[in-house]
């Protein structure tokens, strides 16, 4: 199981500086992979909690992290479908890959926050139909050298959409329900889980996902399966799947492999005492290095 760390993007400690710091240590110690996460909006009442106060753009700061690496792959878990079209996405992550050497890998979802749907002028009708459309056209722009898509949803016109690398990069779907998950074996390169889904049952997803491949004719061991490893530490007190002491969470990604998961990346963003706007944002970075030293592959 591989092992990558999520970048500082959400909360007090979302700057420049600590974005360069975790990028370097991460790509020093021989980390596969850095990652972001989408939010568009916060809610006035705060109870969506800290993690979704003040988040970076994921496209943006992984640009940011590409011209500052070389090695490190670059992924998103997720961007949300019904917030763009998909020329647009496909021009900006085509864009990214070209000057990042081919190291991005798109992880897409639908969103929840009906928030952010009025925010975007868009329904949250007929949603999963949308998203198999989407990612059809999607996958016509980077993949066709011609470009022609005509679905229910989406029409891409005649068209080229340069620059594209000769391979595209892999995309993974999020998604919990049983639906979405069939959706990632019939259409994509593997599956994301959320930051809410109990570590535990990591296998029961798997299998669903594995399945749908497979009765679509599809090689169910060539998909990726990338667990958001939403870590907590702890040096006593509450102990669960990722949260303790960090020699207690080596031993749960053993856990999640086990489930298999093919990559897990160390996530800190969902931790209130790393990201809440009252936290010095020092301290959090102080504490992540320990992290990023203790869980390094």
């Amino acid at each position: 199981m591989k092992i990558g760390f999520a970048l500082p993007v959400s909360g007090s400690w979302n700057n420049a500086d600590a974005v360069r710091h975790v990028v370097a240590r991460a790509e020093e110690l021989g980390y596969h992979s850095l990652w972001t996460f989408q939010r568009l909006l916060s809610d006035v009442e705060a109870t969506w909690g800290p993690m979704y106060r003040s988040v970076l753009d994921p496209l943006v700061t992984l640009s940011y992290a590409a011209a500052l690496t070389s090695r490190i792959r670059l992924g998103v878990a997720v961007v949300n479908m019904p917030f763009f079209s998909p020329a647009l996405l496909a021009k900006q992550v085509s864009s990214l890959d070209v000057l990042a050497g081919g190291r991005l890998v798109l992880g897409l979802g639908l969103g929840w926050a009906d928030e952010e749907y009025l925010a975007s002028g868009v329904s949250k009708d007929r949603r999963g139909k949308r998203a198999e459309d989407f990612i059809a056209a999607l996958r016509a722009l980077l993949e066709q050298d011609i470009v022609e898509h005509a679905g229910p949803f989406y029409t891409v016109p005649r068209s080229r959409m340069e620059p594209k690398r000769s391979e595209r990069p892999p995309i993974l779907l999020g998604g919990t329900a049983p639906e979405a998950l069939r959706r990632a074996g019939r259409l994509t390169d593997g599956w994301i889980s959320s930051s809410r889904i109990d570590p535990t049952t990591l296998g029961e997803h798997v299998a669903i996902v594995k399945d749908a491949a497979e009765r679509s004719g599809r090689d169910p061991e060539a998909l990726r399966f990338i667990c958001r490893g939403v870590v907590k530490v702890r040096a006593t007190g509450d102990r669960g799947p990722l949260m303790g002491t960090l020699e207690q969470i080596r031993d749960d990604l053993a856990m999640l492999a086990g489930q298999g998961i093919t990559e897990t990346f160390i996530d800190l963003n969902f931790d209130p005492e790393i990201c809440a706007a009252d936290v010095d944002p020092h301290e959090s970075l102080r504490r992540a290095d320990e992290v990023l030293t203790a869980l390094a592959p």
